[in-house]
Formats: C-alpha cells, sequence, structure tokens
C-alpha cells in the first residue's frame, strides 16, 4: 500500500522575505525551494513575524509574557471543554428547537458570527448542536426579517399561513369544539370554510406546538376503602372464576375468603360448572364456628343464589348481601385474589389439565395464607391474622429494621479507599 501523506517541508521567514523584496526567485530556487512554491511566495499574503532581538527587547520578558499567554488560553480551552460537555450531558440542543422571535434569531446568529473569529463555523455550529443547512437557512432569511418557520414561505408557498395556523390553534383550544375528535374537526373546518388542511396537518401542529384539548375529565369522586371487618369470620367474599385450558377446555374455581384476615377459607376446582359447590365449601368453611354468623357479600351469579345456599341462609348459619345491590360496595376483595392468582402464579405455568389446576392452585393458596406476609398487616401472613398468632410480628420487625440501619451505617463509615486511608497504613 502506497502512502499518500507527505511531510510538509518549512523554510526560514527570512528566505520568503528576501524573495518578495527583490522579485527573484533564483535566491530560493538555489538553496532547493521547489519552483513553484517560490512563485507562491510573491503573490501569497504577507504575515507578520515576530522575533527576538536581543537589542532590542529583553528575552526574559518576552518568555513572562509568552508563559501568561499560554495559561490564558489553557483556561479557555478548559472552560471551553467544560462547556461542551455541560451542553452534551444536559442533552442541550437547536435540533428540535424553534426560535419564531426573529430578533432571538438574529442575536444568535451575532454570536455564531462573533465566534467564528476564534472557532471554525463547523466546531461553533457543532457545539450549540445546529446543523449547516439551518445556519444557512436563517443567513438568507435574515435580510427579510421573517421570523423563523419549519420551512421558509418563499421556497415552500405551499405551506400554511400564519393566519391558518392560528385558526387551527383556536379551534383546537376552543371550547365550543372540545366534543369534536381532531379528526372529524379538520373535515368540520373545511365544511365551515376556515381552514382546507388535513387532519395529519392538524396533528402535526398539535404536536409541534403542543396545544391541549379542553377536555378536563370529571369524574365523581370513587370510594378509597372498601368494606372492613374488625374480626375474622364476620364478612366473607365468595365468588367462582373461569380458567381456560390448552386445548380450550374450561376450569372453575371456587373459592371463599375472609375479609379480616384475607385468608382462602375454602376453594375447589372442578371441570365442570356446578352451583351447588358453593354451598359445600360454605359448610366446610363454617365448620368449626361457634356463636358466629358470618356475613357472605356475593354477586349476583347462579352460583350464589340457588335452593343449596338458599338453605343455608334459611337456616341462620350465614346470612347473605348482594354487593353494590344490598351495600354500595363491591365484591373486589375476591376479584383482587383473583387477579394475582392468575397473573403472578397460573399463566407462568402450562395449564394443560383440571389436575395441573389443582395442583397449582394449592400451592398458592399455602403461599397465600401461611407463608406471604402482607403489607396491611405490617408484615403478618393471612394465617397469623386469622388465628390471632401473628401479633409480635411488626414490632420484631421494626426492631429487627433499626439494627440493620446501624449496622448498615457502621459498614459505609468503616469503608476506605486508598484516598481515605492514612500514608502510614497505605506504606504497611
Amino acid at each position: 500500500m502506497i502512502s499518500t501523506t507527505r511531510t510538509l517541508r518549512r523554510y526560514d521567514h527570512r528566505l520568503r522575505e528576501l524573495v518578495r523584496s527583490t522579485g527573484d526567485i533564483g535566491h530560493a530556487e538555489k538553496r532547493g525551494v521547489p519552483r513553484s512554491t517560490a512563485r507562491g511566495w510573491l503573490t501569497s499574503v504577507r504575515t507578520e513575524v515576530v522575533t527576538v532581538d536581543v537589542f532590542d527587547m529583553d528575552v526574559l520578558n518576552l518568555q513572562q509574557q509568552v508563559l501568561a499567554l499560554r495559561n490564558r488560553v489553557d483556561r479557555l480551552v478548559s472552560l471551553l471543554r467544560l462547556f461542551v460537555v455541560l451542553t452534551r450531558v444536559s442533552g442541550f440542543s437547536l435540533a428540535c428547537t424553534r426560535f419564531p422571535d426573529a430578533v432571538v434569531k438574529a442575536s444568535l446568529l451575532r454570536a455564531i458570527q462573533r465566534s467564528c473569529s476564534v472557532l471554525p463555523l463547523r466546531a461553533a455550529l457543532r457545539v450549540i448542536q445546529l446543523s449547516s443547512s439551518r445556519y444557512h437557512s436563517w443567513k438568507r432569511e435574515d435580510e427579510c426579517g421573517l421570523d423563523d418557520m419549519p420551512s421558509c414561505p418563499r421556497t415552500s408557498p405551499q405551506q400554511l399561513t400564519r393566519l391558518e395556523v392560528e385558526t387551527i390553534k383556536e379551534m383546537v383550544t376552543s371550547d365550543e369544539y372540545r366534543h369534536v375528535p381532531t379528526g372529524t374537526l379538520a373535515v368540520l373546518a373545511q365544511r365551515l370554510s376556515k381552514v382546507f388542511a388535513s387532519a395529519t396537518t392538524w396533528y402535526k401542529l398539535v404536536r409541534l406546538y403542543k396545544w391541549r384539548r379542553p377536555r378536563l375529565r370529571v369524574h365523581p369522586s370513587k370510594p378509597k376503602d372498601g368494606i372492613r371487618s374488625l374480626a375474622p369470620n364476620e364478612i366473607w367474599h365468595v365468588d367462582t372464576t373461569l380458567i381456560r385450558l390448552l386445548d380450550g377446555t374450561r376450569a372453575y374455581l371456587h373459592a371463599i375468603i375472609d375479609n379480616f384476615s384475607r385468608r382462602i377459607l375454602a376453594w375447589k376446582v372442578s371441570s365442570t360448572f356446578d352451583p351447588s359447590v358453593t354451598a359445600e365449601r360454605l359448610l366446610l368453611a363454617s365448620n368449626g364456628l361457634v356463636n358466629e354468623k358470618p356475613t357472605l357479600l356475593v354477586d349476583g351469579g347462579v352460583e350464589n343464589f340457588n335452593s343449596a345456599v338458599d338453605e343455608l341462609v334459611d337456616s341462620g348459619l350465614l346470612q347473605r348481601l348482594l354487593a353494590q345491590a344490598d351495600i354500595s360496595f363491591s365484591n373486589s376483595l375476591i376479584e383482587s385474589w383473583w387477579r394475582a392468582l392468575k397473573h403472578q402464579w397460573l399463566f407462568l405455568n402450562t395449564l394443560d389439565t383440571v389436575g395441573r389446576v389443582k395442583k397449582l392452585v394449592a400451592f398458592y393458596v399455602e403461599e397465600h395464607n401461611a407463608r406471604l406476609p402482607h403489607s396491611a398487616f405490617r408484615g403478618q401472613t393471612p394465617d397469623e391474622m386469622y388465628f390471632g398468632s401473628g401479633g409480635h410480628i411488626p414490632d420484631e420487625l421494626q426492631a429487627a429494621k433499626k439494627v440493620a440501619r446501624q449496622s448498615r451505617m457502621e459498614v459505609n463509615r468503616s469503608t476506605t479507599c486508598l484516598t481515605c486511608m492514612p500514608l502510614e497504613l497505605i506504606a504497611d
């Protein structure tokens, strides 16, 4: 491979001055200077050369001036480097910023021109992230004094006029048309003979100028707290959910959850929908109850209103309330548990058979009741809340948190590096 680079030769300035003063390039040719270089000296601009004359200037003073200038240049370069890094880190860029005011644009152009006396134009534009095409477009438009626009009205006469843009803004932000979608509003403006522009142009202007439609929705305040019991077995939530298997068949999951402790009292997975399963699970959950009459919070499904469940309610063992009918509260507590069961566990596994679903539900119910703490119970599990055996857990967790915080502070304070360590320890 042949190298295309070559070393640039330098010649004494006194030889150049001799050729310029005499007009004879033979003095240069005798000393090995190419003829083309010597002829260029005759037409080139004369540059000022500063030399050290020991008779006219003190060498020490000249050296001090050079050092002072070098220090000043180093400081300016450091400041410029810091400014460039700061603009890059902060994301400052003129690439996506518009300057609609012509005065602001003119002041920026003057600042760029002043900086070009020190920096090349490309470097100055690169620092402020301004494209060369946009800069020269500003220069061309500077004489006519037009404000900055996405494109020049003269070179792109098909673009919307400023009056049309103002009309679009007025219609987009007006309360009179707040019920009209933006695309329909573009066609309506054409029917009203106001602005003839496509819906795409309307959407583009809305995004560009960040106009907001006057569509502040007013909703009635929703209750933040649901129904809450003060002791176990006061309120039970009963419901049935559907689980689809891979082959398209269905599995039905019946469950009963206690409102106070969030404990799953009874559940069953079946391959067919049997309304009598609810009564069966209620009898299983009520075994062992003494002088307690739970209130069932149910929805209007047939599994909750049938002869078997009605018989239990009529016997006085339980009482039943229809959510959002008999009371204003919903049956959302068990719906929340359905969502957690499905999305955090069942849907992460292969649901191919009803037997597989039973095993997965059995595992999650055991985890939910006995192992997973609930944030609303300050670290207690549903079993501990239901049986009243976890009253000491919140205090223990709070004490352990304080010990961990103190230990963390001691470890961080004792951590050192070579900068922090004393010199005698580093030497050892």
